[in-house]
Order: C-alpha cells, then sequence, then structure tokens
C-alpha cells in the first residue's frame, strides 16, 4: 500500500529533476514543498541519504528503501494504469486518433575497453568485473549508443502513445535507445485507435496497422528523383497539424520537468523512472485541463 506522505517526495524530486541532495534541501527551504508533501516545520525531514526509506504509518526509517521497494513491485507501472483508469471515465482517452512517437533518455556514459563492450553486447558481463563486484554495481549494460542524423545518443527510448485530442499519454513503453521507434509500434496499439499519426520513420508498419484496421496517417516520404507530388506534401501538412501534438508532449518533459536525462543504473531503474515522468506529466496535464476546461468533464 502507497501512502501519499511517501510518495509526494518522489513526484517534488521527478517533477523538478533534483538530485537526492537537492530534494532534501530543496524541500527544507521551500514551505510550499512541505505543505505539498504533508510535513510541518515540526517534522524532521529526513536527509538525502534516508529520505527514500520514510515510513509514514510508523514514522520510523525502515531497512528496504521506500523508491527501491516500489520498483522492486512494479509500483510505477501499476499507478499509471490506476490513473489511466480515472482519465478513461472522464471520457479524456477516448477520442479517436492517437499519437506515435518516441524519445531519447540519455544516462551517463561508460567508460568501458573495447573488450568490455563487445562482452556487454554479446550479453555476457566482462570475466574481470566478476571479481570487483563494487564496479560491477556502477555499471549499466542496459543503455545502448545510437546515432540519429549527426547526434549520438546513449541511454534509453521513451515510447510512448498519446490521445490525439487530449494530449494525455495512454501507453507507453522503454527501451535501450538503440531500439527504432517502429519496432515499438504494434505492442503499443490495440486496434480501437481509429487512426494512428506517427512521422515517415514507421512507414514500414502500414501493413500491421492496416491488419489492425487502423487508419494509417504516417507521413510521405520523398525519395531520390521522386520527390512529393502538391497533393503528398499538402497531405503531410495536414498530418503534421495533428502529429505536432505529440512533440508538446515531449517538450512539457524536456522544458518544465528537465526529464530527458536520468542517473540511474540498469534498464528496470531508469524504465521505474520513465514510467513516473509519464505518470507525472499526465497529472500535470489532466489539472491543466480542468483549470482551463479544455474538455468537458463526463460524469462517472
Amino acid at each position: 500500500m502507497i501512502d501519499g506522505e511517501s510518495f509526494r517526495p518522489l513526484r517534488v524530486q521527478r517533477f523538478y529533476c533534483l538530485s537526492d541532495e537537492q530534494t532534501e534541501y530543496q524541500i527544507n527551504d521551500r514551505l510550499s514543498f512541505q505543505q505539498f508533501i504533508g510535513w510541518t516545520l515540526a517534522d524532521k525531514i529526513p536527509d538525502a541519504n534516508t529520505l527514500w526509506d520514510y515510513c509514514k504509518r510508523q514514522r520510523r526509517l525502515v531497512g528496504l528503501g521506500f523508491r527501491k521497494a516500489l520498483i522492486q513491485a512494479g509500483a510505477f507501472e501499476k499507478l499509471f494504469a490506476l490513473f489511466d483508469e480515472q482519465l478513461r471515465t472522464c471520457g479524456w482517452l477516448a477520442q479517436p486518433g492517437s499519437l506515435v512517437d518516441a524519445n531519447f533518455v540519455g544516462v551517463p556514459r561508460q567508460r568501458n575497453t573495447r573488450d568490455e563492450n563487445a562482452a556487454i553486447k554479446g550479453g555476457d558481463t566482462p570475466a574481470e568485473w566478476a571479481e570487483q563486484p563494487a564496479k560491477q554495481r556502477q555499471k549499466d549494460v542496459d543503455a545502448r549508443l545510437t546515432k540519429k542524423t549527426d547526434e549520438r545518443h546513449y541511454g534509453y527510448k521513451n515510447h510512448v502513445k498519446a490521445d490525439a485530442k487530449s494530449k494525455l499519454i495512454e501507453k507507453y513503453a522503454v527501451t535501450d535507445a538503440s531500439v527504432h521507434g517502429s519496432q515499438m509500434l504494434e505492442p503499443l496499439v490495440d486496434g480501437t485507435e481509429g487512426a494512428v499519426y506517427v512521422d515517415s520513420a514507421y512507414r514500414s508498419v502500414e501493413a500491421m496497422l492496416a491488419a489492425k484496421q487502423i487508419t494509417s496517417q504516417i507521413h510521405e516520404r520523398a525519395y531520390r528523383n521522386r520527390p512529393l507530388s502538391d497533393e503528398q506534401q499538402e497531405s503531410n501538412r495536414q498530418k503534421s497539424k495533428r502529429r505536432a501534438r505529440i512533440e508538446h508532449v515531449f517538450g512539457y518533459m524536456s522544458q518544465s520537468m528537465k526529464g530527458f536525462y536520468l542517473r540511474y543504473i540498469g534498464e528496470r531503474r531508469n524504465a521505474a523512472a520513465i514510467g513516473l515522468i509519464n505518470l507525472i506529466y499526465n497529472m500535470a496535464r489532466y489539472e491543466q485541463i480542468v483549470r482551463l476546461q479544455l474538455l468537458p468533464l463526463r460524469a462517472a
């Protein structure tokens, strides 16, 4: 059972992209943070090393870290699903049309030898690491390096499917950075979307969309000696007006939450952090929709 007081420090940390030390400092410094969490000036705020071990019910520090316990229990995925149900109750995830795209999430680059990298890519652990367990714990063997245009990215990818009207995230998947977005499109769609808006990099999966009776809104791509016709260019412009809304999702995460660089080690921890980023984005977007009355609220 997750109590709100224990979970809220994680929301503060993830929304503002703070380290453990900065989270401790900012919660001590800001009354607004303390009020949000439910602490008062009379409460002793845990330090950076023990902040995530805090247990509200017993008012003591427990042996297993709170954040680690949530990761082991798969709690972030469950919380995302629970909030998703509430959004569906509001009628904000039942709109026709979905937006699918992926964004890189960077992590600190590893300084490995060529032999070590070769072993990791082969699915093995370098033999010399077995004699250095402390070093092995600091190595991320799940992250991968990839190149897009002229930029190199090391880490993971956040693949999301968002509602085209509300810009709320319906579903997500986390992979290493080398996995192409088109490979994760099939797990994200289920045939109820009506239409899916993606860029031209996803053109290889048009047959899959047709098999699921989903209208393909993939951009047309020009080839050498085969430029786009005026009709195709106009079609792309119309698709772009809708597809561009997925960039608003990633833009909020990047600018307001600064959420595209993490310092965790391993796919499991980073996937949990990315899931929390997606959940907090949905919470922020929900508050915005309600406050500005952007969509009608359907009674439960």
